[in-house]
Protein backbone atom coordinates (compact mmCIF):
# COMPACT_ATOMS: atom_id res chain seq x y z
CA UNK A 1 0.00 0.00 0.00
CA UNK A 2 1.98 3.17 -1.24
CA UNK A 3 0.88 6.46 1.04
CA UNK A 4 -0.14 8.88 -1.20
CA UNK A 5 -0.88 12.93 -1.08
CA UNK A 6 -4.86 12.30 0.13
CA UNK A 7 -3.54 10.25 3.18
CA UNK A 8 -1.29 13.20 4.15
CA UNK A 9 -4.22 15.55 3.49
CA UNK A 10 -6.84 13.31 5.64
CA UNK A 11 -4.58 13.20 8.42
CA UNK A 12 -3.93 17.02 8.57
CA UNK A 13 -7.47 17.80 8.22
CA UNK A 14 -8.22 15.19 11.21
CA UNK A 15 -5.54 16.85 13.70
CA UNK A 16 -6.84 20.22 12.60
CA UNK A 17 -10.59 19.69 13.06
CA UNK A 18 -9.11 17.55 16.72
CA UNK A 19 -7.29 21.08 17.47
CA UNK A 20 -10.54 23.05 16.66
CA UNK A 21 -12.28 20.66 19.03
CA UNK A 22 -10.42 20.90 21.97
CA UNK A 23 -10.21 24.81 22.07
CA UNK A 24 -14.14 24.94 21.52
CA UNK A 25 -14.69 22.09 24.41
CA UNK A 26 -12.22 23.33 26.61
CA UNK A 27 -12.00 26.99 27.55
CA UNK A 28 -11.20 26.60 31.12
CA UNK A 29 -7.63 25.66 31.22
CA UNK A 30 -4.73 27.71 28.85
CA UNK A 31 -2.33 24.75 28.50
CA UNK A 32 -4.93 22.69 26.91
CA UNK A 33 -5.61 25.84 24.70
CA UNK A 34 -1.98 26.25 23.73
CA UNK A 35 -1.01 23.19 22.99
CA UNK A 36 -4.22 23.10 20.70
CA UNK A 37 -2.83 25.86 18.69
CA UNK A 38 0.54 23.97 18.79
CA UNK A 39 -1.41 20.79 16.99
CA UNK A 40 -3.31 23.69 14.45
CA UNK A 41 0.19 24.26 13.61
CA UNK A 42 1.74 21.63 13.13
CA UNK A 43 -1.17 19.68 11.00
CA UNK A 44 -0.78 22.61 8.99
CA UNK A 45 3.15 22.54 8.65
CA UNK A 46 2.33 18.91 7.78
CA UNK A 47 0.03 19.94 5.08
CA UNK A 48 2.86 22.08 3.78
CA UNK A 49 5.45 19.09 3.77
CA UNK A 50 3.04 16.64 2.23
CA UNK A 51 2.36 19.19 -1.13
CA UNK A 52 6.19 20.21 -0.78
CA UNK A 53 6.92 16.70 -1.53
CA UNK A 54 4.23 16.00 -4.19
CA UNK A 55 5.05 19.22 -6.07
CA UNK A 56 9.17 18.43 -5.72
CA UNK A 57 9.30 21.91 -4.32
CA UNK A 58 10.87 23.39 -1.30
CA UNK A 59 9.18 25.81 -0.49
CA UNK A 60 6.62 24.81 1.43
CA UNK A 61 9.51 22.74 3.93
CA UNK A 62 11.11 26.43 3.95
CA UNK A 63 7.85 27.48 5.27
CA UNK A 64 7.78 24.66 7.94
CA UNK A 65 11.33 26.52 9.76
CA UNK A 66 9.37 29.93 9.61
CA UNK A 67 6.38 28.64 11.37
CA UNK A 68 8.14 26.42 13.44
CA UNK A 69 10.06 29.19 14.54
CA UNK A 70 6.59 31.43 15.55
CA UNK A 71 5.02 28.23 16.77
CA UNK A 72 8.50 28.15 19.46
CA UNK A 73 8.35 31.56 20.30
CA UNK A 74 4.67 31.86 21.04
CA UNK A 75 4.98 29.07 23.34
CA UNK A 76 8.08 30.28 25.33
CA UNK A 77 6.15 33.78 25.74
CA UNK A 78 3.08 32.12 26.24
CA UNK A 79 4.65 29.63 29.12
CA UNK A 80 6.45 32.65 30.36
CA UNK A 81 3.04 34.77 30.85
CA UNK A 82 1.49 31.63 32.29
CA UNK A 83 4.18 31.01 35.13
CA UNK A 84 3.84 34.77 35.74
CA UNK A 85 0.16 34.76 36.06
CA UNK A 86 -0.01 31.88 38.71
CA UNK A 87 2.95 33.10 40.34
CA UNK A 88 0.45 36.39 41.36
CA UNK A 89 -2.74 35.05 41.29
CA UNK A 90 -1.96 31.47 42.07
CA UNK A 91 -4.17 29.70 39.36
CA UNK A 92 -4.28 29.80 36.05
CA UNK A 93 -8.07 29.61 35.22
CA UNK A 94 -9.30 31.80 31.89
CA UNK A 95 -12.47 32.41 34.84
CA UNK A 96 -10.36 34.45 36.76
CA UNK A 97 -8.10 36.44 34.26
CA UNK A 98 -11.15 38.80 33.50
CA UNK A 99 -9.90 41.46 35.75
CA UNK A 100 -6.87 41.72 33.30
CA UNK A 101 -9.06 43.67 31.23
CA UNK A 102 -8.28 47.11 30.36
Amino acid sequence: MNVTLAHYLTLGSMLFALSIVGIFLNRKNLIVILMAIELELLSVNMNFVAFSHYLGDMQGQLFVFFILTVAAAESAIGLAILVLLFRNRSNISIDSLNSLKG
